[in-house]
Protein backbone atom coordinates (compact mmCIF):
# COMPACT_ATOMS: atom_id res chain seq x y z
CA UNK A 1 0.00 0.00 0.00
CA UNK A 2 1.41 3.37 -1.00
CA UNK A 3 0.82 6.32 1.29
CA UNK A 4 0.59 9.73 -0.26
CA UNK A 5 1.87 12.81 1.53
CA UNK A 6 -0.45 15.77 1.88
CA UNK A 7 0.19 17.99 -1.09
CA UNK A 8 -1.97 20.08 -3.41
CA UNK A 9 -1.92 17.76 -6.41
CA UNK A 10 0.07 14.71 -7.45
CA UNK A 11 2.24 14.78 -10.50
CA UNK A 12 2.14 12.02 -13.09
CA UNK A 13 5.03 10.08 -11.58
CA UNK A 14 3.48 10.06 -8.09
CA UNK A 15 0.14 9.01 -9.54
CA UNK A 16 1.70 6.11 -11.44
CA UNK A 17 3.59 5.03 -8.34
CA UNK A 18 0.39 5.03 -6.26
CA UNK A 19 -2.05 3.51 -8.75
CA UNK A 20 -0.21 1.26 -11.18
CA UNK A 21 0.67 -1.45 -8.62
CA UNK A 22 -3.07 -2.11 -8.14
CA UNK A 23 -4.04 -1.98 -11.83
CA UNK A 24 -4.05 -5.78 -12.21
CA UNK A 25 -6.20 -6.20 -9.10
CA UNK A 26 -8.68 -3.68 -10.50
CA UNK A 27 -8.80 -5.64 -13.76
CA UNK A 28 -9.32 -9.00 -12.04
CA UNK A 29 -12.18 -7.60 -9.96
CA UNK A 30 -13.77 -6.05 -13.06
CA UNK A 31 -13.36 -9.35 -14.95
CA UNK A 32 -15.02 -11.29 -12.12
CA UNK A 33 -17.99 -8.93 -12.13
CA UNK A 34 -18.36 -8.20 -15.85
CA UNK A 35 -17.13 -11.59 -17.19
CA UNK A 36 -16.07 -10.17 -20.55
CA UNK A 37 -12.36 -9.47 -20.95
CA UNK A 38 -13.09 -6.44 -23.14
CA UNK A 39 -15.61 -4.99 -20.67
CA UNK A 40 -13.16 -5.52 -17.81
CA UNK A 41 -10.41 -3.73 -19.74
CA UNK A 42 -12.76 -0.83 -20.48
CA UNK A 43 -13.87 -0.64 -16.84
CA UNK A 44 -10.28 -0.65 -15.59
CA UNK A 45 -9.32 2.11 -18.01
CA UNK A 46 -12.38 4.15 -17.02
CA UNK A 47 -11.57 3.84 -13.31
CA UNK A 48 -7.93 4.81 -13.92
CA UNK A 49 -9.09 7.88 -15.86
CA UNK A 50 -11.45 8.84 -13.01
CA UNK A 51 -8.64 8.41 -10.51
CA UNK A 52 -6.40 10.66 -12.63
CA UNK A 53 -9.13 13.27 -12.90
CA UNK A 54 -9.51 13.26 -9.10
CA UNK A 55 -5.80 13.09 -8.28
CA UNK A 56 -5.90 16.33 -6.31
CA UNK A 57 -8.15 14.62 -3.71
CA UNK A 58 -6.10 11.40 -3.43
CA UNK A 59 -4.20 12.58 -0.38
CA UNK A 60 -7.52 12.53 1.50
CA UNK A 61 -7.77 8.73 1.21
CA UNK A 62 -6.17 6.49 3.79
CA UNK A 63 -5.70 3.74 1.19
CA UNK A 64 -5.62 4.56 -2.51
CA UNK A 65 -5.85 0.83 -3.23
CA UNK A 66 -9.04 0.36 -1.19
CA UNK A 67 -10.53 3.47 -2.76
CA UNK A 68 -9.67 2.25 -6.29
CA UNK A 69 -11.11 -1.22 -5.60
CA UNK A 70 -14.33 0.32 -4.28
CA UNK A 71 -14.53 2.58 -7.34
CA UNK A 72 -14.05 -0.45 -9.61
CA UNK A 73 -16.73 -2.45 -7.80
CA UNK A 74 -19.21 0.43 -7.99
CA UNK A 75 -18.42 1.17 -11.63
CA UNK A 76 -18.92 -2.48 -12.61
CA UNK A 77 -22.16 -2.84 -10.67
CA UNK A 78 -23.47 0.36 -12.27
CA UNK A 79 -22.43 -1.00 -15.67
CA UNK A 80 -24.29 -4.23 -15.05
CA UNK A 81 -27.42 -2.32 -14.06
CA UNK A 82 -27.30 0.00 -17.06
CA UNK A 83 -29.23 -0.56 -20.25
CA UNK A 84 -26.06 -1.54 -22.05
CA UNK A 85 -25.72 -4.53 -19.76
CA UNK A 86 -27.79 -6.50 -22.25
CA UNK A 87 -24.83 -6.32 -24.61
CA UNK A 88 -22.40 -7.87 -22.12
CA UNK A 89 -21.19 -11.39 -22.68
CA UNK A 90 -22.76 -13.62 -20.06
CA UNK A 91 -20.46 -16.61 -20.41
CA UNK A 92 -16.78 -16.92 -19.69
CA UNK A 93 -14.49 -17.51 -22.61
CA UNK A 94 -12.50 -20.72 -22.49
CA UNK A 95 -9.12 -20.30 -20.88
CA UNK A 96 -6.17 -21.43 -22.96
CA UNK A 97 -3.52 -23.49 -21.22
CA UNK A 98 -0.05 -24.12 -22.59
CA UNK A 99 0.17 -27.61 -21.05
CA UNK A 100 1.52 -30.21 -23.40
CA UNK A 101 -1.23 -32.72 -22.60
CA UNK A 102 -4.59 -32.21 -24.28
CA UNK A 103 -6.29 -34.10 -21.44
CA UNK A 104 -4.74 -31.73 -18.88
CA UNK A 105 -5.96 -28.77 -20.91
CA UNK A 106 -9.50 -30.13 -21.06
CA UNK A 107 -9.52 -30.96 -17.34
CA UNK A 108 -8.13 -27.55 -16.36
CA UNK A 109 -10.66 -25.74 -18.53
CA UNK A 110 -13.48 -27.86 -17.15
CA UNK A 111 -12.45 -27.22 -13.52
CA UNK A 112 -11.90 -23.49 -14.02
CA UNK A 113 -15.16 -23.28 -15.90
CA UNK A 114 -17.06 -25.04 -13.13
CA UNK A 115 -15.61 -22.86 -10.40
CA UNK A 116 -16.30 -19.71 -12.44
CA UNK A 117 -19.88 -20.77 -13.15
CA UNK A 118 -20.46 -21.66 -9.51
CA UNK A 119 -19.03 -18.29 -8.41
CA UNK A 120 -21.31 -16.49 -10.86
CA UNK A 121 -24.33 -18.13 -9.19
CA UNK A 122 -23.36 -16.84 -5.74
CA UNK A 123 -25.12 -13.82 -4.27
CA UNK A 124 -23.27 -10.61 -5.21
CA UNK A 125 -21.84 -10.00 -1.73
CA UNK A 126 -20.49 -13.56 -1.41
CA UNK A 127 -19.01 -13.39 -4.92
CA UNK A 128 -17.19 -10.14 -4.09
CA UNK A 129 -15.93 -11.38 -0.71
CA UNK A 130 -14.64 -14.62 -2.25
CA UNK A 131 -12.89 -12.70 -5.05
CA UNK A 132 -11.32 -10.15 -2.73
CA UNK A 133 -10.17 -12.66 -0.09
CA UNK A 134 -9.19 -15.79 -2.03
CA UNK A 135 -8.08 -14.28 -5.33
CA UNK A 136 -6.86 -10.81 -4.40
CA UNK A 137 -5.75 -11.86 -0.88
CA UNK A 138 -7.08 -8.82 1.00
CA UNK A 139 -7.40 -8.92 4.78
CA UNK A 140 -10.87 -9.13 6.35
CA UNK A 141 -10.65 -5.55 7.64
CA UNK A 142 -9.74 -4.23 4.17
CA UNK A 143 -12.62 -6.13 2.55
CA UNK A 144 -14.98 -4.82 5.21
CA UNK A 145 -13.86 -1.26 4.49
CA UNK A 146 -14.31 -1.72 0.73
CA UNK A 147 -17.74 -3.31 0.99
CA UNK A 148 -19.07 -1.42 4.00
CA UNK A 149 -19.25 -4.56 6.18
CA UNK A 150 -17.78 -5.42 9.55
CA UNK A 151 -15.00 -8.06 9.51
CA UNK A 152 -17.24 -10.66 11.18
CA UNK A 153 -19.84 -10.29 8.43
CA UNK A 154 -17.04 -10.64 5.86
CA UNK A 155 -15.95 -13.92 7.50
CA UNK A 156 -19.52 -15.23 7.51
CA UNK A 157 -20.07 -14.31 3.85
CA UNK A 158 -16.74 -15.91 2.89
CA UNK A 159 -17.58 -19.08 4.80
CA UNK A 160 -20.97 -19.33 3.10
CA UNK A 161 -19.46 -18.68 -0.33
CA UNK A 162 -16.77 -21.33 0.13
CA UNK A 163 -19.35 -23.82 1.42
CA UNK A 164 -21.60 -23.19 -1.59
CA UNK A 165 -18.70 -23.66 -4.03
CA UNK A 166 -17.56 -26.83 -2.24
CA UNK A 167 -21.08 -28.31 -2.21
CA UNK A 168 -21.65 -27.56 -5.90
CA UNK A 169 -18.29 -29.10 -6.84
CA UNK A 170 -19.01 -32.22 -4.78
CA UNK A 171 -22.46 -32.44 -6.37
CA UNK A 172 -20.93 -32.19 -9.84
CA UNK A 173 -18.15 -34.73 -9.24
CA UNK A 174 -20.25 -37.30 -7.39
CA UNK A 175 -23.25 -37.08 -9.71
CA UNK A 176 -24.15 -40.55 -10.96
CA UNK A 177 -21.81 -42.29 -8.52
CA UNK A 178 -23.03 -44.43 -5.67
Amino acid sequence: MVTIANQPEMNQSEFLQAVMPVKDKLYRLAKRLLVSKEEAEDATQEVLMKLWAGKKNMSNYRSVEAFAMTMTKNFCLDRLKSKSAGNLKLVHTNYTDSSPSLQQQVEARDSAGWVSRIMEELPEQQKLVLQLRDVEEYEFEEIGEMLGMNPTAVRVALSRARKAVREKLLEKHSYGIG
